[in-house]
């Protein structure tokens, strides 16, 4: 024969117990929550120093994937010196700026504290120096300290980086010294930030994992007019 089951009353001191308990553990559960979506949310930085001289070549890899990102190449032939950087995938490109490069929209050498997203990226750029003859060209001859800024693909989705560099003047040396990206997709970064809601600094580069040995023939632009 089945018992009955009857109901058991609680004390109203044990319903509020139970109460801020469940309360409790919710704002705990949401707290959690929180915190993992921030942790996932950071600016992943790397420090190096890459010197770059002429002739010479690196590829960047600005998330350690293993995909190369951008290459950067160095060369001097006679009274000529170019500096250029090349995307390396599909979906990859640089900050413009305007300058008497050939062609004339050249790769920007930005400001520290210039933000870098928000703007256009263009994948046909790549001159950031020039010296044909008696003249100089581009953004980056004689600069300390600007920023690359870099629009690029991880898994299908855009993010974006930046890569700080000083360049002498022709014949062109070019030292890296770091470079970060931000892990959202389609999030702006700031140039010269390394430290977001978290950060992961990577181990310092070597030039051993950046340089892809001395660079092949170039052409030579035409001189701008």
């Amino acid at each position: 024969m089945q018992r009955s089951r009857t109901p058991i009353k609680l004390s109203e001191s044990v319903h509020r117990q139970l109460n801020t308990y469940a309360i409790s553990a919710a704002a705990a559960g949401v707290s959690l929550l929180a915190l993992a979506q921030t942790s996932e949310a950071k600016i992943v930085y790397t420090p190096t120093h890459v010197k770059l001289t002429p002739n010479h070549k690196f590829r960047l890899d600005l998330n350690h994937d293993g995909i190369k990102d951008f290459e950067v190449d160095d060369s001097a032939s006679g009274s000529s010196a170019f500096l250029q950087i090349h995307p390396l995938q599909r979906g990859n490109a640089l900050a413009p700026a305007i300058t008497d490069c050939n062609p004339s929209v050249a790769v920007g050498a930005l400001e520290a504290g210039v933000l870098i997203g928000t703007g256009h990226f263009y994948a046909t750029l790549y001159c950031m120096a020039q010296k044909i003859s008696e003249g100089s060209f581009g953004s980056w001859p004689g600069v300390k300290n600007r920023y690359l800024g870099f629009q690029f693909v991880i898994k299908g989705k855009t993010h974006y980086g930046w890569a700080r560099l000083s360049v002498t003047r022709a014949p062109y040396v070019a030292t890296l010294t770091g470079f970060a990206y931000e892990t959202i997709p389609n999030k702006p970064i700031i140039a010269g930030k390394t430290k977001g809601p978290d950060v992961g600094v990577l181990e310092p580069a070597s030039l051993g994992h950046l340089a892809a040995g001395t660079s092949g023939p170039h052409k030579v632009p035409a001189r701008p007019r």
